[in-house]
């Protein structure tokens, strides 16, 4: 008999399509349902999705929260109510406002979106307001007012200024911490110019360790996972124990004195097999697991 799959899928997710549209395509070529999704691209955007599998779903909490890099372009002169090519046209600065915006005037509003920044989502996002989506709400013609979170932007490189008559497309490429959203950036140094700016393409190429290179475009029933036990060590460093500690780990005891042996602060627990017990933290001199795995079968 098949086990049942388990692990971490890297897809290359096409433009227009809805990152649960990706998911539900991998549940029918893999034949499960447990499936599930971190960090939710916009139907308009491509690139990185990271899918977890099976008992490897547990681990998406531990990889949402990942810096991530986008590749992007933002057209400056024209606004929408979604801060992206999806929505509809709300002002257009006319050719003399925007052929004002110099190259230095472009440098420094970038740099003013850079570091520790407060900003305010996209109206338009996924965002839960009274229990329901914000675009549900702005869809439905409803005043939706989001709070301001502070993100940090620890790269926002221009790559390439391309001028139109009544528009400048801006090429750059933005590492950010989670949460960030590039609509509200291209939003926020098109107001910051006075010429208003939208988003006009997106790309995810990282989160965290995990890079578009190698994700799969197509997903088939035969498309291989990376390993929970790989994947939880790479983002959160491995705690080797032995078959005894791995043991008594699942049957929630403490490792007494083990605390010594940690590396990070919640490390991967993988037994002598490279098998992951479960994510685990120090409590005092000892360790404990916080999250144990199902056992997977050798």
């Amino acid at each position: 008999m098949t086990s049942a799959p388990r692990g971490i899928l890297l897809v290359d997710k096409p433009g227009g399509i809805t990152s649960h549209d990706v998911v539900a395509r991998a549940r029918r070529a893999l034949q499960t349902r447990k499936i599930g999704h971190a960090g939710t691209l916009d139907p308009m955007a491509t690139g990185l999705l990271v899918l977890g599998v099976g008992p490897a779903t547990r681990l998406l909490t531990y990889i949402v929260g990942l810096d991530k890099t986008y590749e992007a372009t933002i057209r400056l002169g024209v606004a929408t109510d979604s801060d992206d090519a999806d929505g509809v046209e709300t002002a257009r600065a006319d050719a003399v406002a925007v052929a004002a915006v110099t190259d230095d005037a472009i440098s420094d509003g970038v740099a003013a979106l850079s570091g520790p920044i407060s900003q305010v989502p996209s109206r338009v996002s996924a965002i839960k307001v009274g229990g329901r989506r914000a675009y549900d709400l702005a869809r439905a013609g409803e005043h939706v007012e989001l709070a301001a979170r502070t993100v940090t932007i620890s790269r926002f490189e221009v790559t390439g200024i391309r001028r139109q008559d009544d528009m400048i497309d801006l090429d750059v490429v933005v590492d950010c911490s989670s949460g960030t959203y590039i609509r509200a950036l291209a939003r926020d140094l098109g107001a910051a110019l006075g010429v208003g700016g939208h988003l006009t393409a997106l790309r995810r190429t990282r989160i965290g360790p995990f890079v578009v290179d190698g994700a799969v475009g197509e997903i088939a029933p035969d498309t291989e996972l990376r390993s929970d036990a790989a994947v939880a060590a790479s983002v959160l460093g491995a705690f080797p124990v032995t078959a005894d500690e791995a043991r008594d780990l699942r049957h929630g005891k403490r490792l007494p004195g083990a605390a010594a042996r940690m590396v990070t602060a919640n490390p991967a627990a993988i037994d002598p097999d490279g098998r992951l017990v479960g994510i685990v933290e120090r409590r005092g001199d000892d360790v404990k697991s916080i999250m144990n795995m199902a056992e997977e079968p050798l």
